[in-house]
């Protein structure tokens, strides 16, 4: 396929230079970047995910601190969630943009050199990545909650905001996270594929569809650990209920959202392509 304004009979060198460089990246380019990104992070070394990971954890807390804070201090109206969902965006701001190990954005990127080579040694890789940057990340949103369980912190109006998300964070039935953590691994995998081509406009992807996944409370295994684990530093909920009703549903959901849904269907369309260039 020739570049953008190649052939075209209406543009000097120098336009068609410009008409190239201007054009979209295709589908295959999106996928090659997206994949030396996981080819990246198999070879990385423990240490170097697993501090990585544990930075991403504690980052992630500022989405909750974020949040809690602006609730706190909102009037109790329907649209106060609509404002206070905007807090949420800023751990995964300082995550990405910063090129911290968050889980959620590694179920997509690890598992795309498995699905290119289809190989048990890089299957393996890709859930050795998964397994360290997970750990990091749950125990360091751990760290995050104990401290903000210790009284003093933080003012008693966003306490009493903590105390909200973490309640809603241990609510409603598997099914129902399971669903729901499906969609939220869906759009953080869409958004892992939309960087590459994102430029300037990269935070305000972020944002967008962050702020998606806190206004329709789709449960995020990473972010929500903080809310889940607060909730258990202050009593208020069990390790029960942080394993059963909030860790393992939102688990299953975001790693199939942002692996079956995100990775397969944004791969499968490129195999053959991928194979002849083979």
């Amino acid at each position: 396929m020739s570049e953008a304004g190649e052939a075209s009979p209406h543009l000097d060198q120098r336009e068609r230079r410009q008409a190239a460089a201007g054009a979209p990246l295709g589908a295959l380019v999106i996928h090659e970047i997206v994949r030396q990104q996981g080819e990246e992070e198999l070879e990385r070394s423990f240490n170097g995910l697993a501090w990585s990971g544990l930075a991403a954890g504690l980052s992630i807390g500022f989405s909750f601190l974020t949040q809690a804070t602006l609730q706190g201090y909102l009037p109790e109206t329907p649209w106060r969630q609509l404002v206070a969902g905007f807090g949420y965006t800023v751990g995964f701001l300082i995550v990405i943009l910063g090129r911290q190990q968050l889980f959620t954005e590694t179920t997509l990127t690890a598992v795309i050199p498995a699905l290119t080579r289809r190989n048990w040694g890089t299957t393996l890789l890709a859930l050795r990545v998964w397994a360290i940057v997970l750990t990091a990340n749950l125990a360091a949103t751990w760290v995050f909650a104990l401290i903000a369980a210790q009284p003093g912190i933080f003012p008693d109006t966003t306490v009493r905001a903590m105390a909200e998300l973490s309640a809603r964070a241990v609510q409603g039935p598997f099914w129902q996270k399971l669903v729901t953590g499906g969609s939220a691994g869906w759009l953080i995998g869409l958004m892992v594929w939309l960087m590459p081509s994102a430029d300037a406009s990269r935070a305000l992807i972020i944002i967008l569809l962050t702020y998606v996944i806190a206004i329709c409370q789709f449960p995020h295994i990473i972010a929500g650990s903080v809310e889940a684990a607060f909730g258990v530093c202050t009593g208020q909920a069990s390790l029960g209920d942080y394993a059963f009703r909030f860790l393992v549903p939102t688990f299953l959901g975001n790693a199939a959202g942002g692996t079956i849904l995100a990775a397969l269907l944004n791969h499968a369309p490129l195999a053959g392509e991928l194979t002849e260039a083979d």
